[in-house]
């Protein structure tokens, strides 16, 4: 192999399961965003109300939550090679309840299904970046991830919006999900293919006395718990606040997101390099400020110059989310860590989803309300962040 080509592949992190699993991200990815980014939208469209709405988004935090921890277990029992596959078939499955049933109570009962496929998936995609990236490389692989996940949450709205002003909205999303349905065959056997599993042996009366939380990720739970009250109150409302509200049209909307996902991929290899080789601390601070004012300026935005600028800020609140993830998988004891990374996520969603359900009743209030409401907890979580959580340094290679 090339010196150069191997130079680079090694301060990207990346190997052959890497790469398996980065495609895999993008193909599903793809899929699932044409749609997802419009459900608001398509449920408006089928009958449903600003209720079901706030349903479908507490569903997806739920799900997330309570999906997190099986994701994790089956990931450290049965490896992630195997645990992705069975992601990968539930995600199908709802896709097709989707195509086959146009109504908003299908939607529901398919969203089991792929709705929070991200969340169940991420414990092992999280495992499988630890035991084939060096310690000193985990932000960047991690990052690598986030990068090549974005390509489809900028390419996909732009698709969806598309389909939408080309067949209408509920014919259209019908539409995407079929493609998404393509997409998600397509990656399964893409990962057969690519993903080799990669065990980690653990004595087992080590991990047995092994604690999942040491106080610093404990702290860094209830610190991302507040910011994701930030995040969550008005996730869902977005797009009604954009397209309703400023009468922007979807594909402008689609627009705004591809800015959005473009921003957080220029961002990702220069500050995963800089938090593998310092301490990662300061660069999930600066998220979690980023997390706390895109609320604030959407609440202003109403041009689409301006909402421009919010959603480079929604953008920049992935500064430091790999680094955050990293963190977490530092302080995760060997031979448990996608299953510490499920039960972070199972307690920090099933908290987070009160907020998704409660931010339809503020909006209902007002969508200022929801918005500065939103903006509150930021502050607090970011502050809580910064005061209580003390992470050891990134310790470099002899």
């Amino acid at each position: 192999m090339n010196a150069k080509i191997k130079r680079v592949i090694q301060f990207f992190g990346l190997q052959r399961s890497m790469v398996g699993m980065l495609t895999m991200v993008v193909l599903v990815g793809l899929g699932e965003k044409m749609a997802e980014r419009f459900l608001p939208l398509y449920l408006i469209a089928l009958g449903g109300t600003p209720i079901i709405i706030g349903v479908l988004n507490g569903m997806d935090n739920l799900l997330s939550a309570l999906y997190s921890y099986p994701g994790g277990w089956l990931a450290d029992r049965f490896g992630y090679r195997r645990a992705l596959t069975i992601f990968n078939v539930m995600a199908m499955v709802g896709y097709l309840i989707v195509v086959i049933f146009p109504s908003w109570q299908a939607v529901l009962i398919g969203a089991i299904f792929f709705i929070s496929w991200t969340a169940i998936s991420l414990p092992a995609t999280m495992s499988l970046v630890s035991s084939v990236v060096p310690v000193n490389k985990r932000s960047m692989g991690i990052s690598m991830n986030s990068i090549v996940k974005r390509i489809p949450m900028a390419i996909g709205p732009i698709m969806g919006g598309f389909f939408i002003a080309r067949f209408g909205r509920i014919q259209g999303i019908r539409y995407a999900f079929i493609v998404a349905l393509v997409f998600a065959f397509i990656a399964l056997i893409v990962q057969q293919r690519f993903i080799v599993e990669k065990h980690v042996h653990v004595k087992k009366e080590k991990k047995a006395k092994r604690k999942l939380f040491s106080p610093s990720l404990y702290h860094l739970l209830v610190s991302d718990i507040l910011v994701r009250f930030c995040e969550q109150i008005p996730y869902a409302f977005v797009v009604i606040w954009v397209v309703e509200n400023n009468h922007i049209s979807e594909l402008r909307f689609g627009v705004l997101t591809a800015i959005e996902m473009v921003t957080a991929m220029l961002i990702y290899i220069p500050v995963a390099y800089l938090a593998d080789k310092s301490t990662r601390k300061p660069y999930v601070a600066i998220t979690f400020m980023n997390f706390t004012l895109f609320p604030l300026v959407l609440l202003f935005s109403k041009t689409f110059a301006v909402l421009v600028i919010a959603f480079i800020i929604r953008g920049l609140k992935e500064f430091g989310e790999p680094t955050r993830k990293a963190m977490i998988m530092d302080m995760a004891p060997e031979g448990a860590k996608a299953s510490t990374f499920g039960t972070y996520y199972l307690i920090r969603d099933v908290i987070v989803s009160i907020a998704a359900f409660g931010g339809a009743w503020l909006w209902l209030k007002s969508p200022q309300l929801n918005f500065s409401i939103a903006a509150g907890f930021g502050v607090l979580g970011t502050l809580y962040f910064i005061l209580m959580v003390k992470p050891k340094p990134v310790i470099q290679p002899s």
